[in-house]
C-alpha cells in the first residue's frame, strides 16, 4: 500500500503511468471499444468492473496533462446521424476542471475513425466495463 495513491490504480497501471514520457498518450476505453485490435501495439490494461469516470479521476490525481498542447484530452466525436446523448462528457469536464486550470478548454473531440487510428499509436489502452456510448477518452501526458 502507498499513501496518497488511489486504490483503483493497480501496480500494473501505476508502472505504465510511470513509464510514459512527455507527449505519450493513453486511452481509457468504454466497454464497446475494440481494445484488442486498436491497441495491439500498446500496453493493454484490463480494469473490468470499473467505469471510465472513476478511472479518469484516479489517473488525473497522479498524471499531469500536457501543457504544450492545446487539447491534451480528447473525446470520440459522435458520428453524424447517431441520436446519442453524452452526459458522461459533463462528468469528464468536471473531473478535468479539478486537475487542470484550463478546465473544459483542455478537452477536444476527434472524429470516430480518426480516434481509432490515433489509438493505434498510443502507449496504453485501459479496457473498462463502461456502458455509456461514446465514453472513450484520450489523455496526453505532460511534465511534472
Amino acid at each position: 500500500m502507498l499513501k496518497g495513491i488511489p486504490e483503483i490504480l493497480s501496480p500494473e497501471l501505476l508502472k505504465v503511468l510511470c513509464e510514459m514520457g512527455h507527449s505519450d498518450r493513453l486511452v481509457i476505453a468504454d466497454g464497446n471499444f475494440p481494445v484488442m485490435s486498436m491497441g495491439k501495439n500498446a500496453q493493454i490494461i484490463r480494469m473490468d468492473g470499473h467505469g471510465v469516470p472513476e478511472i479518469l479521476d484516479a489517473i488525473l490525481k497522479v498524471f499531469p496533462l500536457d501543457t504544450y498542447t492545446e487539447k491534451p484530452v480528447n473525446l470520440m466525436q459522435v458520428m453524424p446521424g447517431d441520436d446519442v446523448q453524452t452526459p458522461i462528457w459533463d462528468v469528464y469536464k468536471k473531473t478535468v476542471e479539478k486537475y487542470d486550470e484550463r478546465g473544459e478548454n483542455a478537452i477536444g473531440e476527434i472524429e470516430r475513425f480518426k480516434f481509432y487510428e490515433e489509438t493505434k499509436s498510443v502507449y496504453a489502452v485501459i479496457a473498462t466495463s463502461e456502458k455509456a456510448l461514446y465514453a472513450n477518452i484520450m489523455l496526453q501526458k505532460g511534465v511534472v
